[in-house]
């Protein structure tokens, strides 16, 4: 197994790329790592066949492992400059395109990932506003065109003026990089979701059963219809707000 580390900011002792350094660290111990700084390179993208040597470097390294660990930071609400500017010179590698221009994962296919990413904003705010969320999608979205398979996602927040990695930190991402290295099967976890739909129904179903009953309290529910029509409305005044939790709380955030 072979994990590889891609920095995407200004510091490479910074805090990216200590919870780079620390996810590397927990691979490390049943895995071969490697790692590299995008600031160490000058990427630019293909232009009219010409020859491309960093890219061609870039993407060797890439073949080669059987796991990204991208990390970059949030600036001004965005991913950072360096990392984006890798993935958009790589966006034509990552992936072949149709005839139509639909991104077709081939080579790089059923890898794994790992992102990192953090930002000046507390646990609370990120998790209000989301303002890590731009870069998580962002890195998501050039993966998943390859076909890459997510295992995990870290931010650390209130980073204004942090200069050392918390030991909770730093443990959570040891434990990510164990995990990531370890990580055998290349699928996309979809009895995971089936079981996770499956218990956030009957959950749902517990819950609106008991909304229901109260009701009947309130207001007599003696015939079948009536009891169907409050169940369905109350159902679905859950799912939709769950949904839409789900929706715009998708990344992690603390």
């Amino acid at each position: 197994m072979r994990v590889l580390g891609i920095l995407g900011s200004q510091q490479p002792n910074g805090i990216t790329g200590q919870s780079l350094q620390a996810v590397l660290k927990g691979a490390a111990e049943t895995a071969t790592t490697d790692w590299i700084n995008l600031a160490d390179y000058q990427i630019t993208a293909d232009y009219d066949n010409q020859p491309n040597p960093v890219l061609d470097s870039l993407e060797a390294k890439l073949l080669a492992a059987d796991v990204w660990i991208l990390a970059a930071p949030t600036y001004i609400g965005g991913l950072s400059g360096i990392m984006k500017n890798f993935l958009d010179c790589m966006r034509n590698r990552i992936a072949r395109y149709n005839a139509v221009g639909e991104a077709v994962p081939d080579r790089f296919k059923n890898k794994h990932y790992v992102t990192i990413t953090n930002c000046y904003a507390g646990g609370v705010e990120n998790f209000v506003t989301g303002v890590t969320d731009a870069a998580f999608k962002t890195m998501d979205k050039f993966l998943t065109m390859g076909g890459l398979i997510k295992v995990r996602e870290i931010v650390v927040t209130k980073t204004f003026g942090m200069t050392t990695l918390s030991t909770k930190k730093q443990a959570e991402c040891e434990r990510a990089g164990q995990r990531a290295a370890t990580k055998k099967e290349r699928d996309d976890n979809t009895m995971k979701r089936y079981l996770e739909l499956f218990g956030m129904i009957a959950v749902m179903a517990l819950v609106t059963m008991g909304i229901e009953a109260g009701i009947g309290r309130l207001i007599p529910l003696d015939n079948f219809w009536a009891y169907y029509g409050v169940f369905v409305v109350v159902f679905y005044v859950l799912l939709a707000s769950i949904l839409h939790f789900f929706t715009v709380v998708k990344h992690r955030r603390r």
